[in-house]
């Protein structure tokens, strides 16, 4: 594992120490100030990280799988939060990660990045510290692939979550469908139409950002592109059965190719039962 050295400033003509071999400087640049891992008592590699898209210092917390004879590189699991910081009224990812032991079972280098606000996984249109959607794809994801032995390709890209950060699972990958492989949600309110509950209007501030994000709209617009590969995978449910069944009629209509599972019901929390499920189904 690499040793701690202070602030690493990297804006695409910096280096930063390889890890299992991989090339330092491959890939995009990375926007901000990350520092080299440190181990915590787990096992997680926690990397702090100054950006201009977060308020204040955030985290990548990375897991890799013990070492195997294969030189391949893995794909990389992002397990998306749903509190700000370190929260974890709804449970423990990491924990759940570990005990499930995801990360070696499925050969997955697992990452869990941090966000300064309630992640909706969007940007603000006015303030320049919430920036959400940005820090995860110009931040986390060049960081994680030019420090790690992963795949570059958006095939070696899986996103995870469940509740805010199933939705936000959902919009990266019908934003982005270029940049990821698959997304699986559980118990998410996926069809929501404004941004007035759950703290959506700290982070999308207007209904007309809001749209740009809206789960039902990027359904109808990447319509034709999601009829084959199975790429959108949504589960359960706790608190948000009506919303999945909603979003379960329209993706038929649609004839979107996807999995969806109705139940049983579980708690809406990390520790319910539903991450190894998602897990298995996105890397089938």
């Amino acid at each position: 594992m690499p040793a701690a050295i202070g602030w690493l400033l990297i804006l695409g003509t910096g280096s930063i120490p390889s890890l299992a071999g991989q090339s330092a400087g491959k890939g995009s640049a990375v926007e901000g100030y990350v520092s080299a891992g440190r181990q915590d008592t787990n096992g997680w590699l926690v990397h702090t990280v100054k950006s201009e898209f977060q308020a204040g210092e955030t985290e990548i917390r990375v897991l890799v799988p013990e070492l195997s004879e294969s030189a391949q590189p893995y794909a990389t699991l992002y397990v998306l939060p749903v509190e700000a910081g370190d929260g974890r009224r709804w449970g423990d990812a990491q924990q759940e990660i570990l005990r499930h032991d995801i990360h070696n079972r499925h050969r997955l280098v697992c990452v869990y990045p941090t966000f300064s606000h309630l992640p909706w996984y969007a940007d603000h249109p006015q303030q320049a510290t919430i920036r959400q959607e940005s820090y995860f794809l110009r931040v986390v994801v060049p960081f994680v692939e030019r420090t790690y032995p992963v795949r570059h390709d958006s095939s070696g890209r899986l996103l995870v979550g469940f509740s805010k950060s199933g939705w936000g699972a959902f919009s990266l990958l019908l934003r982005h469908p270029d940049r990821f492989a698959k997304a699986a949600a559980w118990d998410a309110p996926l069809a929501m139409s404004q941004p007035n509950r759950y703290g959506m209007q700290e982070i999308f501030a207007t209904q007309e950002n809001f749209e740009g994000y809206r789960i039902t709209s990027l359904l109808k617009q990447r319509a034709g592109e999601l009829r084959t590969g199975s790429r959108l995978i949504h589960l359960g449910y706790g608190n948000f059965r009506e919303q999945h069944l909603a979003v379960e009629s329209l993706l038929n209509e649609l004839q979107i190719s996807h999995v969806f599972r109705d139940g049983p019901q579980r708690p809406h929390a990390w520790d319910s039962g539903w991450l190894p499920e998602a897990v298995q189904r996105l890397v089938e």
